[in-house]
């Protein structure tokens, strides 16, 4: 069966300051920016393809050029919002706590129970730490700026390290 372009999300390796990313776009949506050796990198294939109902290959794309691009300059400091478009993969649910991570400002933190609080369902805390554990688009959908609601850093794909290093990078150049 011969595969039309948009059957193929077309990844590329990143390697960031914390660690090394797989970027994927299908078409010119990004749907993968995940940690290489993240703690749920097999689940996250496998609910894209089986959700997209495509395969991986490597190449580069118009798209997957500019999510490195737009990564770069986060890295840099240059770049304070992503302005790639999206393709969220996963529940109703998942899908509203993976859009609230948007509004996180650059810099700042909300807490798990915060957001379940302002989509509605304040009893939802854990549920929204599962959604953020399987949030496939890391940085461009900023799950490493949700901590507890004591303030400390829990559990993160690329690790607590990676999440540390983001968080004082962001406040390092907040006002850069």
């Amino acid at each position: 069966m011969k595969q039309n372009k948009n059957e193929i999300v077309y990844t590329r390796r990143y390697e960031s300051p914390c660690g090394a990313l797989i970027v994927g776009t299908l078409g010119d949506r990004l749907c993968l920016c995940d940690w290489e050796y993240g703690r749920h990198r097999i689940a996250v294939d496998r609910r894209l393809a089986l959700a997209l109902r495509t395969v991986y290959r490597d190449g580069e794309t118009e798209a997957n050029t500019e999510a490195v691009r737009q990564l770069d300059e986060y890295f840099r400091g240059e770049r304070k919002a992503f302005t790639m478009p999206l393709m969220f993969i996963g529940t109703d649910f998942q899908k509203k706590v993976w859009r609230m991570l948007l509004e996180i400002p650059y810099g700042k933190t909300f807490s798990y129970s915060y957001i379940a609080e302002h989509l509605g369902k304040p009893n939802s805390t854990r549920a929204v730490a599962n959604a953020c554990q399987a949030n496939a688009i890391a940085l461009f959908a900023p799950c490493h700026r949700v901590i507890g609601a004591n303030g400390n850093l829990t559990g993160y794909a690329g690790g607590l390290e990676a999440k540390q290093f983001l968080l004082d990078f962001e406040r390092k150049n907040i006002e850069g």
